[in-house]
């Protein structure tokens, strides 16, 4: 039996042969690596991103606004192909240094304002709009906690259990192990909040409750990592699927999921309702 023990060098050095699904793109370096500008819409907000579990975030809260009647959060959702690099042109950079998406550019006011991570994204539109975000202390600070959560989980459930588990160009029993184990302890976390109460933070539906739909909604549906949902026996986490269940439902959710995806029934751009309304039949 071959001897697979890896032992580290005394210093690192990369190596774009051991990047798996994503060796073309990344690199231990930040910055622009391209010269292009951003194209730019007639909407109060511009999103550049992609129907990734962290852009569908974005996208489900804008259509959540708009469905509750708040017609000043119209926005222009531009797609970012990362398997293209187009996270790493100047004109994305001067919006995101980190070269991730979602990134926001909200022209709202008399300057543009640049947000990105897609949590500040969620805070952001929440607070300026006085929505999915409750005002007082106790409250608020419960739906933050959540929302903060959430944030340290997708690092786990994405770099971690996704990469080893389906991107990675070999697979290894260490690393998906030990990253199923975190996933599941994850969704357990979840499971059981949601056996004491409706909604993340409490009764009422909230950003957090977007943020973490965004990943474990995927996992509901059945649809992250190919068939990841049975590996993990999601199905047994029955508050978990309740609550993914019911939030699939809403009408601001299904709206918000086929926003930047290019695939059958969903859209690449996002540049008025009635482009949802034509994949969605509304």
């Amino acid at each position: 039996m071959a001897d697979t023990t890896y032992t580290p060098p005394k210093v690192w050095t990369h190596d774009a042969e051991n990047g798996g699904t994503w060796a073309s793109i990344n690199r231990p370096t930040a910055g622009a690596r391209e010269e292009k500008e951003l194209p730019r819409g007639e909407h109060p907000f511009q999103l550049y991103s992609l129907g990734t579990p962290n852009g569908q975030k974005v996208t489900i809260l804008f259509e959540e606004l708009l469905a509750a009647g708040v017609s000043e959060a119209e926005y222009d959702a531009w797609l970012v192909n990362i398997g293209e690099g187009t996270q790493f042109t100047s004109g994305f950079v001067e919006i995101n240094p980190n070269s991730k998406i979602p990134a926001l550019l909200d022209c709202s006011g008399e300057t543009p304002v640049r947000v990105f991570e897609s949590g500040a994204i969620l805070f952001h539109l929440a607070e300026k709009f006085g929505m999915f975000l409750p005002k007082d202390g106790a409250a608020r600070t419960e739906c933050m906690s959540w929302l903060m959560w959430q944030m340290s989980t997708a690092p786990i459930i994405g770099g971690g259990f996704g990469h080893f588990y389906a991107y990675a160009p070999e697979k290894f029993e260490y690393p998906i192990n030990r990253f199923a184990m975190e996933t599941k302890r994850i969704m357990d976390v979840a499971d059981k909040r949601l056996a004491e109460t409706r909604y993340l933070a409490g009764d009422d539906y909230t950003i957090a409750d977007i943020a973490a739909y965004g990943w474990l909604g995927g996992f509901v549906r059945g649809e992250s990592y190919t068939d990841a949902a049975t590996f993990l026996s999601v199905h047994e986490y029955t508050n978990l699927m309740r609550w993914g269940e019911e939030l699939g439902e809403r009408t601001g959710v299904k709206r918000g999921l086929v926003v930047n995806r290019d695939a059958p029934g969903k859209i690449k751009e996002r540049h008025s309702a009635a482009d949802i309304d034509a994949v969605l039949g509304a």
